[in-house]
């Protein structure tokens, strides 16, 4: 009887695992269930991964690499393209990443909230700190150089927040269908509008509040592009 390839083996061993730590979260998971189901060896997850500890990581560092691949930060707008339509990009791409049933690294997410080992602190914070900081920087453009570090990152969590907290409530509601959900959050795209407006009409609050900009050229055009 032929050996089965140990890259297959890795691939469902990971896929597998992402599964079960969906349903039952890190403790409740066993590497015996999961090399089962599988159709792996007892000691497989030992052999590829070293550890549960591993494998549980490397579960949402696989399963984020593939909601992100699914739902790309930019949402499908071009670099070159006005700061507020990157803006709307970034919210359509995060509130559509968020609604989506597939994304399992939110729900692994959820658990590790409800349940937590510090585990995943570390593999989450690498691959979430590069999507932040283009994000950041989106702000910054488009809150202009008077503004200071502290209003960039307000107003960058602001944005963030208006996206994840009502959409996990959609996901809740889908669990528990008995709890209410307010009717407009099952209009995704009238949802993802009413959150661009409210960001771009607390940008320009804030910014109306700064101070006016140094760097004017003989024209008077700012340099700075505030």
């Amino acid at each position: 009887m032929a050996s089965q390839d140990p890259t297959t083996t890795k691939e469902k061993l990971l896929s597998v695992a992402i599964e079960v730590f969906v349903e039952k979260g890190y403790r409740d998971a066993t590497l015996a269930e999961i090399c089962r189901r599988a159709g792996a060896n007892g000691a497989a997850v030992n052999y590829h991964f070293g550890s549960k500890e591993t494998l549980y990581q490397e579960a949402w560092r696989c399963a984020f690499a593939a909601s992100v691949q699914a739902h790309p930060q930019d949402g499908g707008v071009p670099g070159d393209s006005p700061a507020t339509e990157r803006l709307r990009g970034q919210i359509r791409a995060l509130i559509k990443r968020i609604a989506d049933d597939s994304s399992r690294d939110f729900f692994i997410s959820q658990m590790e909230l409800a349940n937590p080992t510090g585990l995943l602190a570390e593999v989450m914070r690498s691959q979430l700190i590069p999507l932040r900081e283009k994000t950041l920087a989106l702000m910054r453009e488009l809150l202009g150089p008077q503004a200071s570090e502290q209003q960039v990152m307000f107003c960058e969590m602001s944005v963030i927040s208006m996206c994840f907290h009502p959409m996990l409530m959609r996901r809740l509601h889908q669990k528990t269908p008995q709890v209410a959900l307010p009717s407009a959050l099952e209009d995704l795209d009238a949802f993802i509008e009413h959150v661009m407006q409210f960001s771009l009409a607390g940008i320009a609050a804030i910014k109306s509040g700064l101070p006016p900009c140094q760097d004017v050229n003989d024209r008077g055009a700012c340099d700075a592009d505030c």
